[in-house]
């Protein structure tokens, strides 16, 4: 398989991550004016899984250091694989919920909430998992990125009386309740893969090659959506209940490839951020990829133009917001230089 052990290199893969977690979203965008999320979600988690064989057989089976996808598959323990599907099941619902945060408060205010709260819970568990880095900094930018948290919420609150704050506050408790559960899926992957011997690239005998950890993570993720997205298609919490024969009724092929396409791409970041905490560190390793809440807000706020209309100096909060939350990556970047 191949693997990285230059810092630089997993550096770069964590912004590419961040690039793609921030990025996604646009997808379900495109694709919910005649198609509701809950069907969206369904090509979505089927778009990760395919996304984590295709990355399996091909960068996880070639090379000279480590175990290829299929070997791995074989002498993996169960208690790894457990670890790895239960991240995906917690991740599934965390996600969802923030599928539904979209929908109700646009990607602005959904990610920056959920996304930056599930960084700081997601920072601190996978550093106890892992402990590496300089706590000192870790701690810094994860809370110059409570801040940008605080700050997005009041330019949310400044577009009270506009049509796009119907339900601010439902908006806003649903992206907490997803993020609270998202800070804590990754800690479970990473414990489930085996550490990586820097001389031999051996890894550790019984536990998973960050290839396959993904795959039973997104194996995890697409068997839970029996559950929680039907639940969510039955008992919406934004919008009508969906049919659950409307996904073969009401779409196309257009649809479906969208809602695969997003799923590859999430799915794209995360794997690279798996690949990339064994050099990064699992604390830095996610908590840099998640500044796709700053790419997303820059998607919302000046290609969907979520805050348009908003009152005098609503700008100036979002300016502030970003400026914190890059203060913060810059920090948590540092914290193992």
């Amino acid at each position: 398989m191949i693997t990285v052990t230059s810092y630089s290199v997993a550096v770069v893969m964590c912004v590419i991550t961040m690039i793609c977690w921030g990025s996604w979203a646009n997808t379900q965008k495109l694709a919910s004016k005649g198609w509701g999320f809950q069907l969206f979600y369904w090509d979505y988690s089927l778009g990760i899984l395919l996304f984590t064989l295709f990355l399996g057989l091909t960068m996880g089976s070639i090379g000279d250091t480590g175990r290829s996808f299929i070997d791995d598959l074989a002498q993996a323990n169960w208690e790894p694989i457990k670890s790895a599907l239960l991240g995906g099941i917690i991740f599934n619902l965390s996600n969802i919920l923030l599928v539904v945060a979209i929908d109700i408060a646009g990607m602005a205010v959904a990610f920056p909430v959920g996304v930056g709260l599930a960084l700081v819970l997601g920072v601190i568990t996978t550093y106890m998992e892992k402990p590496e880095g300089n706590v000192a900094m870790l701690a810094t930018g994860v809370a110059l990125v409570v801040l940008a948290i605080i700050v997005d919420a009041l330019a949310y609150k400044k577009l009270g009386g506009t049509k796009q704050s119907a339900t601010p506050v439902k908006g806003i408790i649903v992206s907490i309740v997803a993020g609270c559960l998202m800070g804590f899926f990754f800690s479970y992957v990473v414990a489930a893969m085996g550490s990586i011997d820097k001389a031999t690239g051996v890894v550790e005998a019984g536990k998973l090659t960050p290839y396959t950890a993904t795959f039973f993570f997104a194996l995890g993720i697409f068997l839970s959506n029996f559950v929680f997205n039907v639940w969510m298609m039955l008992k919406p919490l934004s919008g009508s209940p969906v049919g659950l024969t409307d996904y073969f009724t009401k779409g196309n092929a257009k649809l479906h490839l969208i809602g695969m396409l997003g799923g590859a791409i999430w799915c794209c970041g995360t794997s690279f951020s798996f690949i990339a905490s064994d050099a990064a560190g699992p604390a830095l390793s996610y908590g840099l990829g998640q500044g796709a809440t700053m790419v997303s807000a820059l998607w919302g706020v000046f290609v969907w133009k979520e805050f348009k209309g908003a009152p005098k100096g609503t700008g100036l909060y979002i300016a502030v917001m970003f400026v914190l939350f890059i203060s913060g990556l810059s920090v948590l970047v540092c914290s193992k230089l």
